[in-house]
């Protein structure tokens, strides 16, 4: 068997109802109520299990107005990943609901972007505006894990594990990355928020958060070239993915999906 070939899951626990027109720079003309998913993302191969992301718990939920259906860690056991024993996290970004969860990881390593701590603690922080989407004490907790020697720092594209990739992108955080794993259906790129939802990356369009305009925009591009086609993009957080992919088992319909396998549309 190829030691860089991974299976990969997308574990799903939150949702959120907001008007369509929260979702786009310039709003949207049909105004109607829709909702988006928060997921985290499971790698799991021959190098063991990649966290990517680790969500928010219940204190945080209620702090936002978002609702939990199932907490990160009980999706993650339902899967056969123990949270306890997980040995590398991917921080996509430190906003609120990637970043939460700090405790749930005890013996992971954290693998971050250096302009992503960079912007979470410099002067940018000063802004409101630009300190909406972080979390100070999730930000302290990711400071902590540096000061014990739990976090690996990269600066643009690296590579983790035979078949898994790290690349960054930027725009909705300085220093957002996504991932790229190479399955045995081809090449997925779990885009985080990277990419929100499919209809970003279709119609160009920007979710309202951002640092970059510019980056973002260019950052679907690179995806492109990243994932084998646009069905090996996953976006961060559309509700269709539930719908697109299999489950990951009987039983996690709506729940947890496999993403190296084909969509069933």
């Amino acid at each position: 068997m190829s030691d860089d070939i991974h299976e990969v899951y997308a574990v799903s626990y939150a949702s959120h109802a907001r008007k369509r027109s929260e979702n786009y720079i310039f709003g949207d003309p049909h105004d109607e109520m829709t909702s988006i998913t928060y997921y985290v993302w499971v790698i799991k191969g021959p190098h063991g299990n990649f966290v990517i992301d680790t969500g928010f718990d219940h204190a945080a939920a209620e702090e936002r107005g978002r609702t939990i259906i199932h907490s990160v860690g009980e999706g993650l056991k339902a899967i056969g990943v123990e949270p306890d024993k997980v040995e590398n996290v991917v921080a996509t970004h430190m906003h609120w609901d990637h970043a939460g969860n700090y405790d749930l990881f005890p013996s992971a390593r954290y693998h971050i972007q250096d302009s992503e701590m960079f912007y979470a603690t410099g002067r940018c922080m000063c802004h409101q505006t630009l300190r909406i989407p972080f979390s100070e004490s999730d930000v302290h907790a990711m400071v902590s894990k540096v000061f014990a020697y739990r976090c690996e720092f990269h600066d643009g594209s690296e590579e983790l594990a035979p078949g898994i990739t790290v690349h960054k992108i930027g725009g909705h955080s300085k220093g957002l990355q996504c991932v790229q794993v190479k399955t045995r259906r081809g090449t997925v790129v779990v885009a985080s928020d990277c990419i929100h939802l499919y209809s970003h990356i279709d119609e160009g369009r920007v979710f309202p958060i951002t640092y970059s305009v510019g980056d973002t925009l260019e950052g679907y591009k690179t995806i492109q070239k990243l994932a084998s086609s646009r069905q090996h993009i996953v976006p961060g957080h559309d509700p269709d993915v539930l719908k697109i992919y299999p489950a990951a088992k009987a039983g996690l319909e709506n729940w947890i999906v496999r993403l190296d396998v084909a969509p069933k549309t």
